[in-house]
């Protein structure tokens, strides 16, 4: 199997906002790279829109990280009973970008 990924993720299981359609979902993330994030579905509608607004923090970190992006990948683990869809950033400020490849290089 090939690997699409550019950047290797970290494990991240924080619980954020999701927004779909501007309402409000909380989603708990499992990883991220600079570049995107793979999240855990908790509580949201069969909605099939690609695009989504994410606010959440770091760990250690007061700063609370605005980003827009794009649905990229969906999956179902029916081994643990869960969906999940992985996220490519398409809007991030600079400063945003660089606190998290700060977090992804001391987690590596």
């Amino acid at each position: 199997m090939s690997e699409k990924r550019k950047n290797n993720r970290v494990p991240l299981d924080i619980y954020l906002n999701k927004y779909v359609a501007g309402v409000p979902y909380m989603a708990r993330s499992a990883d991220i790279s600079s570049h995107g994030l793979g999240l855990a579905r908790l509580i949201e509608p069969e909605l099939h829109g690609k695009r989504v607004g994410l606010q959440f923090q770091l760990p250690g970190s007061e700063e609370v990280i605005y980003a827009e992006g794009e649905v990229v990948r969906e999956w179902v683990d029916e081994a643990v009973q869960g969906e999940g869809s992985g996220v490519r950033f398409t809007l991030l400020t600079e400063r945003h970008r660089r606190l998290i490849e700060q977090f992804c290089a001391r987690a590596e």
